[in-house]
């Protein structure tokens, strides 16, 4: 593991229950954007959300240091001792079912919406990685010309489905653009699998009680990818919510927190 030396996350903590929750944020949010649903969750719940580097009111990322292996670090530098809830959205999703894989002892539950982890998609739908790559080829062309501004634009577009750039707050603006160059960073983990989660028999053996989530309105990609590892997981329930897309954890937070609430019964 190559993790940034000596980063240490801001964790936002949202309510003040019994029962410990560890919320991973997708790329260009941060620990706050949990807030919807530690509402919805209510009173019973302590959310423990940490912002990933570059994000947030963490520190950036060094750009040296594996990306991946940082926040997956920090991540389970945050946790209890004791089994904690995890949930995890796009990016955060993939990661925690990383912590799933490696400490399984450590996770009471887990939730992923919408986990990029294309390496599924890539073995099991390549179709769907083609039509992701055409969507996603002028956020590549602009990190690649050094245009952070245009990547974080098309990225959001992408993704977010929020509408014109420009309508977005220009603080808004500001953190996608501080935080678009950690993207290249994550493509060894979701794409070529370095974890070598697909290997045989590594995602079945997580009986872990686990719900893979998507919107209504997500990507092929994530069609392929949800499908797939709800597949493989020895414990999983493949559930959509209705009307949402990639945002649905803001969007649609009491559709997502009902299930996540469910799941964690199961735990």
């Amino acid at each position: 593991m190559t993790a940034q030396p000596g980063f240490t996350p801001h964790v936002s903590t949202l309510g003040s229950g019994p029962r410990r929750v560890l919320a991973l944020h997708c790329t260009l949010a941060f620990g706050g954007a949990w807030a919807g649903i530690a509402r919805q969750l209510g009173d019973s719940v302590t959310l423990v959300a940490p912002d990933m580097p570059s994000h947030g009111k963490s520190a950036d990322w060094d750009g040296v240091s594996d990306f991946s292996d940082t926040v997956y670090a920090a991540s389970l530098g945050v946790m209890d001792a004791e089994p904690m809830d995890v949930i995890g959205h796009s990016f955060g999703a993939a990661t925690a079912l990383r912590i799933a894989v490696a400490h399984p002892e450590r996770v009471r539950s887990l939730t992923m919406f919408e986990p990029v982890f294309f390496a599924v998609a890539q073995e099991d739908d390549p179709q769907s990685m083609v039509s992701h790559n055409q969507h996603a080829a002028p956020f590549f062309e602009a990190m690649e010309q050094g245009d952070s501004a245009v990547g974080a634009r098309a990225f959001n577009r992408m993704w977010s489905g929020a509408g014109k750039w420009d309508s977005l707050p220009e603080r808004a603006r500001a953190a996608m653009v501080r935080a678009i160059h950690v993207v290249p960073g994550t493509h060894g983990f979701l794409f070529d699998d370095t974890e070598g989660l697909l290997r045989p028999g590594v995602l079945e053996a997580v009986r872990i009680p686990t719900a893979v989530m998507r919107g209504e309105h997500a990507l092929p990609v994530i069609i392929a990818t949800n499908d797939g590892l709800a597949r493989r997981l020895g414990n999983a329930e493949n559930l959509v919510i209705e009307g949402a897309g990639h945002m649905g954890p803001i969007t649609h937070a009491r559709a997502v927190a009902d299930h996540i609430a469910a799941v964690m019964a199961r735990g």
